[in-house]
């Protein structure tokens, strides 16, 4: 075998042992058992009750011939689309629910720094004398008494 077929064999090696292909062939598992459940939940129960509704139509039974032997399966077609819509649905509703889970809180909006009124230097908010002009600060009360 030459280098570069080694060096390919290698990195396919790699990525195959990677964590991430085993978890998508899990999740390719766990699909297609979903699929078949949906699938019968569509064509068991689904289409009996929508088939009632609609006048007692049953959709598996709608074809249309093309010949003797031959026929358009317009029923599965329609279950086929049913399945789809409800299996899209349920995904969606999954992973709205995971997202939620994963959302995290906005953080609070910064406070605006205290400024000395006098020199307009940044102080601390429990700062009663400004560290770089030394003026004694107020709260605001005696400020608005003097205008």
């Amino acid at each position: 075998m030459n280098k570069k077929a080694k060096g390919f064999l290698n990195e396919f090696k790699e990525f195959i042992s990677r964590g991430s292909v085993m978890d998508l062939a899990v999740g390719m598992i766990i699909g297609a058992a979903f699929t078949a459940i949906v699938n019968a939940l569509v064509n068991n129960i689904l289409n009996p009750i929508i088939g009632l509704l609609v006048g007692g139509i049953q959709f598996s039974e709608w074809k249309i011939p093309l010949g003797a032997d031959s026929a358009i399966d317009i029923g599965a077609f329609i279950n086929a689309v049913i399945t789809f819509l409800i299996t899209a649905f349920v995904i969606f509703l999954i992973v709205k629910a995971l997202n939620s889970l994963h959302r995290k809180p906005e953080p609070a909006p910064e406070k605006a720094p205290r400024l000395c009124p006098y020199c307009k230097s940044e102080i601390a908010d429990d700062a009663t004398r400004c560290p770089h002009c030394t003026s004694i600060l107020t709260d605001g009360a005696e400020e608005k008494n003097e205008k």
